[in-house]
């Protein structure tokens, strides 16, 4: 016999898809259906890498960091640049009032070597100085004070037979390390001189 067929009570058995509320592998419960009445789709194989690679991007704790950085190296740069105007500004400043103190102190001494004695030259035809230090000083005084500035001094005078060497001091005014506490200074230099013989002088 070719097989067995179903009793007149029996129902023919339909074939199903699988989900159609049976499982595909030929059980018989109820499977339970999906909520959205749709096939639940595999996620795509980058996605999880997508999520890995956006969770390592820096966020805003990074960002202030870079900004903290940045301030810092301008704080610094500021400083530095601030540092070098100082040492060519009052740098230079210091530099002229030294030579302008130089160029006193040479004027002055100049000018107290003028101050020769004279009885002394007549009788012993000698030129040297005069033994009154405070009036060879003055006559270099009064060079120091035809300057008409303040801050120009002349601390020393010293006077011998037949030279004078004379001191002026020049005070310079700080700009840019006034800031950092220093006013500035005082810059001294000296110069000596001698009477002039003249020519044919012995």
């Amino acid at each position: 016999m070719s097989g067995t067929r179903p009793g007149p009570g029996a129902a023919a058995r339909v074939p199903r898809e699988a989900g159609d509320g049976v499982a595909a592998t030929g059980g018989l419960g109820p499977h339970p259906p999906d909520p959205g009445g749709a096939r639940r789709t595999p996620a795509p194989e980058g996605a999880a890498a997508g999520v890995a690679a956006g969770s390592a991007r820096p966020g805003p704790a990074g960002a202030a960091g870079d900004r903290g950085s940045m301030a810092v190296f301008t704080v610094i740069f500021s400083v530095v640049v601030f540092l070098l105007a100082g040492l060519l500004v009052d740098g230079g400043a210091a530099v002229n009032a030294r030579l302008r103190a130089a160029d006193i102190a040479e004027q002055g001494a100049r000018a107290a070597a003028d101050e020769i004695d004279t009885e002394r030259l007549r009788e012993t035809g000698r030129i040297v100085l005069r033994d009154d230090e405070a009036a060879v000083c003055r006559r270099a005084q009064e060079i120091v004070d035809a300057q008409g500035a303040d801050g120009v001094r002349m601390p020393r005078c010293e006077v011998r037979e037949a030279e004078v060497t004379v001191a002026v001091s020049v005070r310079w005014e700080a700009f840019f390390l006034a800031a950092l506490g220093f006013p500035g200074g005082e810059m001294e230099a000296s110069a000596t001189a001698a009477p002039d013989a003249g020519d044919g002088a012995t």
